[in-house]
């Protein structure tokens, strides 16, 4: 049976923390009939939302790994993925958005938009998803959806309008009036079940009159029928008001605006019916993919299941049954049985089993069409790869993968927790391209590198709970860089002479520092003073050299290197003797380039009370701390401030005791800047005495 494309929607859901992201999920997998009871985050019965399959999520109540569902509404098939609001699984949210049409971007109607939701949006932003606004949590105290769609054009700058207006607020909400049938929307039964349409109140008649006018003054942009009859002043039928909100969903210049409370089980069938109305189905989405055969010219994505197949695997997971590959179809069928090629790889791998995904349970399925979001058994790939039928060789273009910025050491208590740690690091790496772990060659330690504190301290919890590996950790470790300052002249000689032939290579020019970017050569020698097939082994001398810097043994980056000049021998050059040559050129120039030491800075949103602003401020400036800006939201405040990240580890508890536990905080990577002369002093001090214990 081919499914029609047209009535498939790939979804994501996306938010700021706790903006009810996975109670709306849950609401919507109840009323499309994939459950049949509804369980809260922070669920009485222990069971947890049904998306939260970790342990450590229902524990916590947060979402941490994106989960994929399905569901069927009104005979459209959608796909879902939850996706976490914390800034330290960016790459969840990222990897989502990459396989994704469209999204709805959930806000809280109290908190409005908060920092993580600008994160967000930039995301989709990047990957070009039409999106929805859902205004949640309507039934709050302080609830107002309208000073928040005020909020999403001026801090997400979307073209935002209101499709609905509340019937009443905080704990009076008693459902919505749609602008578009002008109808009032009840939502009765215990959990909602029976949509009732009703007259709109007298009351809120007026109003919903004039928000209907800036509803149509705002679509009547992309639907020159619909403006036509607006100035005719003939009758506007809702199917025109649906295509135009289309149109300007599609183009992403339009935002439409839904409301209600998903925990309340208000607003969420019609939510489920915009989805199916506004956001694009496959096909109306141009994807491109690189000819790899064809020096990588770009070739669009055809969505068509009798095509040659092509898909992308965006995420893996090791299941109780071996590793879980999710992939997205982009164009062809993928059969059971089929054989398909891995394009970085070039390996052919067979397709064993093909599940759909609800959560954490899966359903065999036989064959999948373009446009779905299934997952594969026992193959093996890396997060990002193409696969495709035989005969094709492209790839899909990947995803952004942040730099880790923080890192931690760990050491296994005993020998089998060496072998278990080891073990959950190779699956930790290969499962999330923003963590990384290696050994530290000179300490022997195990290093391990990701987002922030909340990351490292899940993948620890996580080695210890699913591998049984108990670590020790040592304290966090910030990302250092070394640069140059200034532009200095460098003329070294190579010479090495032991029985037989000796080494000889010199090498002369300049370093310098270089704006965007982290490194780069240019090779600027005449005459051949350099022969051509060592020009590359000065480069990879340098490359060599940027390893580690003199100041504090961090990598160095921002550097131009010039070559200009140098010597050969006939006899005792050679390769290696280049790359040494190349090294001690690139420490002769960077004693006199005034190197400096660079931190990463982080930009952090504190939200709380406004009687703790002063303290919060306080804190943030002790912590060398500059503060961008601060808004006063009714009688909240969110402080807005770049931070040294050195200053940032413990942060959370002193906020509690700051502000008795009401604000909470999120960072995210900003920047690299030069570190104060007086710190700078003391890292370059602990570096050496670390090197005299060794």
């Amino acid at each position: 049976m081919k499914r029609d494309l047209e009535k498939v929607r790939n979804i994501g859901i996306s938010a700021h923390i706790d903006s009810g992201k996975t109670t709306l999920t849950e609401r919507i997998l109840y009323y499309t009939r994939r459950i049949h009871a509804i369980h809260e985050v922070r669920g009485k019965d222990g069971v947890g939302a049904t998306m939260d399959s970790m342990e450590l999520e229902k524990e916590r109540g947060i979402t941490i790994q994106s989960a994929a569902t399905y569901c069927s509404w009104k005979d459209h098939d959608i796909n879902i993925i939850d996706t976490p609001g914390h800034v330290d699984f960016t790459i969840e949210v990222e990897r989502a958005l990459r396989v994704l049409d469209g999204a709805v971007l959930i806000l809280c109607s109290v908190g409005g938009v908060q920092s993580q939701s600008i994160t967000v949006n930039r995301q989709m932003t990047r990957y070009k998803v039409p999106r929805i606004a859902f205004v949640n949590k309507c039934d709050r105290t302080g609830a107002n959806p309208y000073r928040v769609t005020q909020q999403i054009r001026d801090k997400l700058e979307l073209n935002a309008v209101m499709l609905q207006i509340p019937i009443g607020l905080e704990s009076d909400m008693e459902g919505v009036v749609d602008l578009i049938s002008m109808k009032a929307v009840y939502f009765d039964g215990e959990q909602g079940d029976d949509v009732r349409y009703e007259e709109i109140p007298a009351e809120l008649r007026e109003e919903a009159e004039e928000k209907r006018e800036e509803l149509l003054d705002a679509v009547s942009m992309f639907s020159d029928e619909l403006m036509e009859a607006m100035l005719e002043e003939e009758e506007i039928s809702e199917d025109m008001i649906h295509e135009a909100i289309r149109r300007g969903t599609l183009s992403l210049e339009f935002a439409p605006v839904m409301i209600g409370s998903a925990y309340k089980n208000k607003g969420v069938q019609p939510l489920l019916d915009a989805v199916n109305r506004y956001l694009p189905s496959p096909t109306e989405i141009e994807n491109t993919a690189y000819d790899l055969d064809n020096d990588e010219a770009e070739v669009v994505v055809s969505n068509n299941p009798d095509d040659p197949l092509v898909a992308l695997a965006f995420k893996l997971e090791d299941g109780r049954y071996g590793q879980l590959t999710y992939i997205r179809t982009y164009q062809g069928t993928l059969r059971k049985g089929d054989t398909i090629v891995n394009s970085r790889t070039g390996k052919k791998v067979k397709v064993g089993r093909l599940v759909r995904l609800h959560a954490n349970e899966m359903e065999e399925i036989e064959e999948a069409g373009s446009g779905d979001i299934v997952a594969l058994f026992g193959i093996d790939c890396a997060s990002g790869d193409t696969f495709c039928a035989p005969g094709l060789n492209w790839s899909m273009s990947s995803m952004h993968v942040p730099a880790p910025v923080i890192s931690l050491a760990i050491r296994p208590v005993d020998n089998k927790a060496q072998d278990n740690m080891s073990k959950a690091l190779n699956r930790f790496c290969k499962e999330d391209p923003t963590f990384r772990s290696y050994v530290d060659q000179e300490t022997n330690e195990t290093i391990i590198s990701g987002m922030g504190e909340l990351h490292l301290e899940v993948y620890i919890e996580r080695m210890k709970r699913e591998y049984n590996a108990e670590v020790e950790v040592g304290a966090p470790q910030v990302a250092y860089r070394e640069t140059i300052t200034q532009r200095a002249e460098f003329d070294y000689t190579h010479k090495k002479q032991t029985g037989g032939s000796g080494q000889y290579g010199r090498v002369a020019g300049y370093m310098e520092p270089l704006e965007e970017g982290e490194y780069e050569f240019v090779d600027e020698i005449v005459g051949g003073v350099i022969p051509r097939e060592f020009i590359s082994s000065c480069d990879k001398g340098f490359q060599k050299s940027l390893a580690k810097g003199t100041l504090i043994g961090a990598p160095i980056t921002g550097v131009r290197v010039v070559i200009n000049d140098g010597a050969a021998h006939s006899v005792d050059s050679s390769d290696v003797a280049f790359q040494q040559a190349a090294v001690g050129a690139f420490r002769q120039g960077y004693a006199k380039a005034s190197p400096v030491i660079m931190e990463p800075i982080m930009k952090v949103a504190v939200e709380g009370p406004s009687e703790f602003q002063g303290a919060i401020m306080g804190s943030l400036n002790q912590r060398r701390g500059m503060i961008v800006g601060t808004f006063e939201e009714g009688n909240y405040t969110v402080v807005e401030a770049e931070m040294p990240l050195a200053e940032m580890f413990g942060y959370s508890t002193t906020l509690r005791s700051l502000t008795q536990g009401k604000a909470e905080f999120t960072m995210e990577f900003a920047t690299y800047k030069q570190v104060p002369k007086s710190i700078a002093d003391e890292l370059i001090k602990a570096y050496e005495e670390q090197k005299k214990e060794k």
